[in-house]
């Protein structure tokens, strides 16, 4: 009996003994009718916009799937593409022949790890009289700005290296502010390229004598990306595209966009890895996905019409920018993984009449989710539990793109991601003891109220039903369930 039977044969019953309205027996017969016709026609609708969103993920994902496949039967390596010299030491020219860069760390009462981030910069196999390492330190936690940063800058300097610690009095434009306010000092003017790192961010010695000869010798180039997020830019560069702006949370994208509009070309150098510290709990991984889903979609409604007023780039690149990189993959992605697969696919066991394409509930998605694992298949094993996890962020990072799009209360709320300094620790790590684990965060009663709708919509189609989609929505609830209440993630103690 579907929800609307139960509800009009209530109200039919009460009708029936008020004796208020005579010769309305069937008026609840009539209004279940009728809103159940609604229903279904605005379920319709909603199903059509999915299937419509479900081939444009698919089609992205076959798209860069082929690309990946394509480069790597070509084997085109950076080194391949671009031109590609090794720094040689001269003992004639002194290091002139090596280019002089900036390093950029910036900080925000990150006792935990800036010892090791400052450290792990110092120490780079590039000669101490052509870098500068400028710590951007905006920390509020006067142990870490006075004792912390200070005596491990001053440890360094003692050492020879040319280390400076630059504080503000202000946090305006939070980590752009304090970037853009680093590259306004007198000693930059003498640097042609500057590497940014984050504070948990730990590079290889050998990370500027792999990087920098990419923009060495192509002049085109304007970032050296590594894997992860961060990498080298060219200076020129930089200012040419208008210097870091503090106008979204995603101040790299920003930059990185705004490079593109100029006719710059970027470079991604895979085998370059930085260590770095993932977030240390499901509380502080939600306040990141909301910063990086609310600032592209964001960036997007500031940018549309920059991108299509550009001058110096082709209208294929134009689409590219705002179809593929905006649309598809920081809005749409998001919005059909929540709305189709945890609102609309649970709904649709309520109205047998309503028909979902088996294409749609099967075949797409597992084949997006195979193009997608292809990256990672030492992940494979992990593959159910990773979907289920996808789609409880998908509800985060869906209402953090809204939030971008419409310039809502928290659009530029920036949360630095808590650190403990145990990115290098791995072989230090051991899982804590039963009773040592703790919830992270108290109750999220979004994910709560979520997976409880979709765990009657698995009772109703387990009793109802003649499908086997309420195995799936059984497994989904739980996984709502479960971040609901703070118990997701591997909790580990140090050793």
């Amino acid at each position: 009996m579907s929800p609307f039977l139960s509800l009009s044969l209530f109200l039919d019953g009460v009708f029936r003994s008020s004796g208020l309205f005579p010769g309305q027996e069937k008026t609840g017969y009539m209004w279940e009718g009728s809103m159940r016709k609604v229903v279904v026609a605005v379920m319709g609708c909603l199903i059509a916009s999915g299937l419509v969103m479900s081939m444009m993920v698919f089609v992205e994902a076959v798209y860069m799937t082929t690309v990946v496949i394509i480069v790597k039967l070509l084997r085109r390596t950076p080194e391949k593409v671009h031109k590609w010299e090794a720094m040689k030491d001269d003992v004639e020219l002194a290091h002139s022949n090596y280019p002089m860069v900036l390093i950029q760390i910036p900080m925000f009462n990150e006792k935990e790890v800036c010892e090791l981030s400052i450290g792990a910069a110092c120490r780079m196999s590039w000669p101490w009289d052509r870098m500068i390492i400028q710590v951007l330190d905006d920390s509020t936690d006067l142990t870490c700005k006075q004792e912390l940063v200070k005596e491990e800058c001053g440890k360094w300097a003692r050492k020879g290296v040319n280390i400076k610690s630059e504080v503000r009095d202000n946090r305006n434009g939070y980590k752009a502010g304090a970037l853009k306010a680093g590259m306004k000092h007198v000693y930059v003017k003498h640097c042609d390229y500057v590497a940014i790192f984050d504070a948990d961010f730990q590079p290889d010695p050998d990370f500027l004598a792999r990087t920098i000869p990419f923009l060495l010798h192509n002049p085109d180039l304007a970032l050296v990306q590594a894997r992860w997020k961060f990498g080298v830019w060219r200076i020129s560069a930089l200012k040419e595209a208008g210097g870091w702006k503090d106008r979204t949370t995603v101040e790299d994208m920003d930059l990185a966009v705004r490079a593109c509009l100029q006719g710059w070309k970027f470079v991604f150098v895979g085998d370059i890895q930085v260590k770095s510290e993932l977030p240390s709990s499901f509380e502080t991984y939600r306040f990141q996905q909301h910063r990086w889903s609310c600032g592209p979609a964001n960036l997007f409604r500031k940018m549309t019409m920059e991108i299509m007023e550009s001058k110096r780039v082709s209208l294929w690149k134009k689409a590219y920018l705002i179809y593929n990189f905006f649309i598809v993959r920081k809005i749409v992605v998001h919005m059909f993984t929540f709305v189709f697969y945890c609102l609309i696919l649970p709904a649709s066991v309520l109205f047998p009449e309503v028909e979902i394409p088996q294409w749609a509930t099967i075949y797409v998605p597992t084949a997006i989710t195979i193009l997608n694992v292809m990256a990672t298949p030492r992940s494979f094993h992990l593959l159910v539990f990773w979907v289920l996890f996808e789609n409880v962020m998908a509800m985060h990072r869906t209402k953090a793109a809204l939030i971008g799009l419409v310039e809502a209360g928290r659009v530029d709320e920036w949360v630095v991601t808590e650190k403990t300094g145990h990115n290098t620790l791995k072989a230090q790590l051991v899982p804590a003891k039963p009773w040592e684990r703790r919830r992270s965060g108290g109750v999220h009663w979004e994910e709560v109220a979520v997976g409880l709708y979709m765990l009657v919509c698995g009772c109703y189609d387990m009793a109802f039903g003649r499908t086997y989609l309420f195995v799936y929505l059984f497994l989904q609830s739980i996984a709502f369930f479960v971040a609901g209440v703070g118990f997701l993630g591997t909790p580990i103690s140090c050793s």
